[in-house]
């Protein structure tokens, strides 16, 4: 059963037309990954699925529930959490602030997160502008499991960490799925992307034009070389 189903999907900013009839699905317990250069839509669509880019056509489905068009709040009462380009955590406010300012009380705790980021563990009382990116990256993580989702989506988790990090972050979303999360990884990473997902998406111009696994993918040299520049 789709956790998340998205049909025809067209947004706009301003007079242009940014996302052009975009299909995908998240099963759940499934990883995802949409791929793509940048400016192909990516950070679009999952602006429309959480609402802060209006959807002007399509439909957005979570299980049975049709989301699009909906605020952010209410997408995110329903069960969508996001972790955003550039981490966005809160500066002023320590590590434990920063989880438990958006816990709803459900599966995931403090200790529950701390339990999947040990290193968060020794700095509950440092404000988070007192982080390394790599902490800032799991504090964004934990603080939107802390919404208690049933789908998590994240957009380039792997941006601007060192690649011992990055492996910190991977093993931590295998973790995720194998519990049964289902996520979908908007991810300029293409090695972190592709063994974390079991189904990759390519988007180019506001379009899905790749869909298969990542085996499908990596056999498809002209794929890779059109759209990912690999």
């Amino acid at each position: 059963m789709s956790a998340l189903s998205v049909r025809g999907l067209h947004a706009y900013y301003g007079a242009s037309h940014v996302l052009q009839g975009v299909d995908l699905d998240v099963d759940e317990g499934e990883a995802v990954a949409l791929l793509g250069r940048n400016g192909a839509g990516k950070t679009t669509t999952i602006s429309a699925i959480v609402g802060f880019v209006r959807a002007r056509g399509g439909s957005i489905r979570l299980g049975e529930r049709e989301i699009a068009g909906a605020a952010p709040h209410v997408v995110a009462r329903a069960g969508v959490a996001l972790v955003p380009q550039g981490r966005r955590i809160f500066g002023d406010l320590t590590v434990a602030e920063n989880l438990t300012l958006t816990a709803r009380g459900g599966r995931w705790t403090v200790e529950r997160v701390l339990e999947l980021f040990p290193a968060l563990r020794r700095r509950l009382v440092n404000r988070g502008d007192q982080l390394s990116g790599g902490e800032q990256q799991m504090l964004a993580i934990g603080r939107a499991l802390m919404r208690d989702p049933d789908v998590l989506l994240l957009d380039e988790p792997s941006e601007g960490l060192a690649p011992k990090l990055v492996d910190q972050v991977r093993d931590a979303l295998v973790r995720l799925r194998d519990g049964g999360l289902a996520l979908l990884l908007v991810e300029q990473n293409i090695a972190l992307a592709t063994s974390v997902a079991s189904r990759v998406y390519v988007m180019n111009k506001g379009q899905i034009v790749f869909a298969g696994t990542p085996a499908e993918l990596a056999s498809q040299r002209d794929v890779e070389a059109r759209y990912l520049g690999i």
